[in-house]
């Protein structure tokens, strides 16, 4: 048994909010247990040097974790003077897997940055990013096509992620952070609505894992990414 009474195959109770800032063209606070991440995303008329010209745009992401979102202070990047290589890897990950459905062309020369804070971390703050991330950028993106900004809506398809594990020599899915500490297998999986892998990230953290353990993570995980993907299509009124 879990510490918190969940199956192995279950998700931490999750809400997505959509339309929580007053001025970010999309936005969504999402909640994964004790995990609250809020995602804006705004459009800027440029882009990067290196495409431009090139007539299409560009969605990038930054990533940041909130001085009390955990139980111990975390000091600003700013204050530091650099930004740490975790939230590098973290907000490249992000961006990648928005533009990975993204008709870039469409855009046209403008740039979608999808800003990821969490508030409070509890285990999965990249993934609970990218899923919420995903609600912000569609809302920028219809909210672009419905004022003629942009010819037609740019997004291809559905993005959302989960954590997946070997805790105890047992697959679960979705660890919180006391789970995550004492996993042997710790790993983060990116999918699109049909079901086609962005990004799989696995790290044997105790012991190696075989390819029948692999595929048990996998199953797991397109199961959570799914319901993920339902919850983003019900709060997007999408059919």
């Amino acid at each position: 048994m879990r510490h918190d009474k969940r199956k192995n195959n279950d998700l931490r109770p999750f809400k997505l909010k959509t339309s929580v800032s007053r001025y970010a063209e999309g936005s969504c606070l999402i909640c994964l247990g004790n995990t609250e991440v809020l995602c804006t995303a705004s459009v800027e008329e440029t882009v990067p040097s290196f495409i431009k010209g090139t007539g299409q745009g560009w969605v990038t992401a930054e990533y940041a974790m909130l001085p009390r979102s955990c139980p111990t202070r975390i000091p600003r990047d700013a204050v530091k003077g650099k930004v740490s290589g975790r939230t590098q890897e973290i907000q490249r990950l992000i961006g990648r897997s928005l533009r990975s459905v993204t008709d870039l062309k469409l855009l046209g020369e403008r740039t979608i940055w999808i800003d990821c804070d969490v508030i409070q971390g509890d285990g999965g703050t990249r993934c609970a990013a990218i899923t919420g991330g995903f609600v912000a950028l569609y809302e920028a993106c219809l909210k672009m096509a419905k004022g003629g900004v942009v010819p037609t809506f740019p997004l291809k398809d559905h993005v959302a992620a989960v954590s997946v594990g070997m805790v105890n020599k047992t697959p679960v899915l979705d660890l919180p952070y006391a789970e995550d500490g004492n996993a042997e297998v710790d790993m983060n999986i990116v999918m699109t609505g049909k079901g086609q892998f962005i990004e799989i990230q696995g790290t044997a953290e105790r012991q190696p894992f075989s390819d029948t353990e692999l595929r048990k993570l996998i199953t797991l995980a397109k199961g959570g990414i799914q319901t993920l993907i339902r919850a983003q299509k019900k709060i997007l009124k999408v059919r």
